[in-house]
């Protein structure tokens, strides 16, 4: 037996495990049955969209999602590797109150303690999901009730203005639409603040390949696998530029695809170290370190795409008919260049970085406590 009932405040943990084992429905099949709040990895963060979303873990994650951890007595974690970016350099401070149950495929990441007491499944993550689902597991719709007001509460802290624009985008999306995502800022504010219509969408994310440039090529495999039906690609000023040629292959195969450029004229995620650890010594990241950009609306006009320069993301509700026509886009949306990621865990310490006021954490808390 998996599951005992004597847990009170439980979450489901997935990974991209789940879905390599084609285990997204039955999955979703145990959190609807058991109303289980369901969170995430990076990777996975489209594991839980619509009602089913509250948020991801770790080191840029939702920052409800990591109270959420400290709060729990129990995580079942299905396909998910519990690396440093989720667990953190201390490994005691992770989820203190929980129980661990892990399965994974891979026996070496199971060689690897999280907790000295944790449970380990060395098997298929669909037969794990098919064996919880056999189980009684009773309902915790009052639990996962309070995770949402958690969520709510939280809503209006941590929102920068790359989550207002990818915020505005997911207003936008049809339902269940593809999504693929560059690496930088634009990676973690999608993670963090792209909620999707529906389930069956997806949000295509690197993860630990860091590959800056992969967005528009993830994009143009995706629309070519879907029958070139419309697909939406979130990229940076900085990953755009590495694979900016393929607006050609866009443009001579007429694919559909819509491309939104969060500009914050810098390389966000390399500048925001330099200048938090550095003294703002911007190398190859800022305007005075020696990074431009160019104007990637006259380039996208170069390869035959339709393109727009936006004076804010609001501008994007003018262009409602262009998310969902069968021809590509590009959007140029200006950031500030001091556009930073927030919250952050300090590696250091382990601490959720910048601090709420104590009055706010502990109401958050309380909510959760109940």
């Amino acid at each position: 037996m998996i599951f005992r009932s004597t847990y009170s405040k439980p979450i489901l943990l997935v990974g991209n495990g789940v879905r390599s084992a084609n285990a997204v429905e039955l999955m979703h099949q145990f959190a609807n049955k058991t109303n289980i709040p369901v969170l995430t990895t990076m990777n996975g963060v489209d594991l839980a969209q619509d009602d089913l979303h509250i948020g991801f873990i770790g080191t840029h994650g939702n920052r409800v999602a990591n109270m959420i951890l400290n709060e729990c007595d129990l995580i079942i974690s299905v396909g998910a590797r519990l690396g440093i970016r989720q667990v953190g350099q201390f490994n005691e401070k992770f989820a203190p109150h929980a129980e661990l149950i892990r399965c994974d495929i891979d026996e070496y990441e199971l060689s690897r303690n999280i907790k000295p007491d944790e449970k380990k499944y060395h098997t298929d993550a669909r037969d794990f999901m098919r064996m919880l689902l056999d189980e009684d597991v009773p309902d915790y719709s009052e639990w996962k009730q309070q995770c949402l007001e958690a969520k709510k509460f939280l809503s209006t802290y941590d929102i920068q203005p790359g989550n207002l624009a990818v915020m505005k985008i997911a207003s936008l999306l049809p339902q269940d639409p593809i999504v693929s995502v560059d690496v930088g800022m634009n990676q973690c504010w999608t993670a963090q603040s792209l909620e999707l219509k529906g389930y069956n969408g997806r949000i295509h994310i690197s993860g630990g390949y860091g590959i800056m440039g992969c967005g528009l090529p993830f994009a143009i495999g995706s629309c070519i696998a879907n029958n070139n039906q419309p697909v939406y690609c979130i990229s940076g000023d900085g990953g755009f530029q590495m694979n900016i040629q393929e607006l050609e292959t866009i443009h001579r195969e007429k694919l559909p695809i819509k491309i939104f450029i969060l500009n914050n004229r810098v390389l966000g995620k390399i500048s925001e170290t330099q200048h938090y650890n550095h003294g703002d010594r911007f190398a190859a990241t800022a305007v005075s370190g020696g990074y431009t950009t160019p104007d990637f609306t006259k380039i996208a006009e170069a390869y035959g795409i339709r393109a727009v320069k936006l004076s804010s993301y609001e501008d994007l509700e003018q262009y409602r008919k262009w998310f969902t026509d069968n021809e590509s886009c590009l959007f140029d949306i200006p950031l500030p260049e001091e556009s930073f990621l927030t919250p952050k865990i300090k590696f250091e310490t382990g601490m959720i970085s910048p601090r709420l006021d104590d009055d706010v954490f502990n109401k958050a808390k309380a909510v959760l406590k109940k």
